[in-house]
């Protein structure tokens, strides 16, 4: 199974931005336990390399850890080099994309309009992050611009939670991305892994529920 379809199957990426090194270890433990799969950490993280070196090992086949916020080639160099198995961006960049492509790894832009997500697939991408999603409209928007282009996998992030999970997912998202919603920064400064836990616990037996609804 390509990493594609199992992020298909899964479909929550867990995004961790911004977080101490020993938090996110803590973070990503609390998440795994949760159910959690998917697992992507910003190139604005303190040794995000070494976080993504040291979680392929610690989880092997558990999770998929891959590399977000990569915004030039250098980034995507240092991101294969530690091991990213996907690569996740804010912005549509074609040398990025290139990049992955011969290295053999994926590629989610980040796109906002009609044009920019056909670029993107023209340019090689699999996927594409539609982002802000909770901004541009939320479901609405992901629901309208499926229309003509249905045929494209398409990872809504931005203000995707419990709350609309569901109904995002009924718009036709290919998956979600799911930051602050899930790794909600005042439980990590507290110490409160075990309600990243519960939380994590709760999307997936939605995604779950989902899944046999279908």
């Amino acid at each position: 199974m390509t990493v594609l379809e199992q992020l298909n199957k899964e479909k929550i990426m867990a995004m961790i931005r911004g977080v101490h090194p020993d938090a996110a270890d803590r973070t990503v433990e609390a998440l795994a336990q949760g159910g959690i799969r998917f697992i992507e950490v910003t190139t604005n993280t303190e040794g995000v390399y070494a976080l993504i070196e040291r979680w392929r090992k610690t989880y092997d086949r558990d999770l998929i850890v891959g590399a977000g916020t990569v915004l030039d080639v250098e980034m995507a160099k240092q991101a294969i080099a530690s091991g990213a198995q996907f690569m996740v961006s804010p912005n549509l960049d074609e040398e990025v994309i290139a990049y992955g492509a011969i290295h053999h790894i994926d590629v989610y832009p980040g796109v906002m309009t009609p044009t920019e997500i056909v670029r993107a697939i023209k340019f090689g991408a699999k996927a594409v992050k539609v982002f802000p999603t909770g901004s541009l409209g939320g479901a609405s928007y992901l629901k309208e611009i499926r229309g003509p282009l249905n045929n494209i996998p398409m990872i809504a992030s931005g203000s995707v939670g419990l709350n609309n999970i569901r109904e995002i997912l009924h718009a036709g998202a290919f998956a979600v991305g799911m930051g602050g919603s899930l790794v909600k920064r005042d439980w990590i400064e507290s110490g409160n892994f075990s309600a990243i836990q519960r939380l994590a616990k709760e999307l997936v037996h939605v995604v779950a529920e989902e899944r046999a609804t279908h």
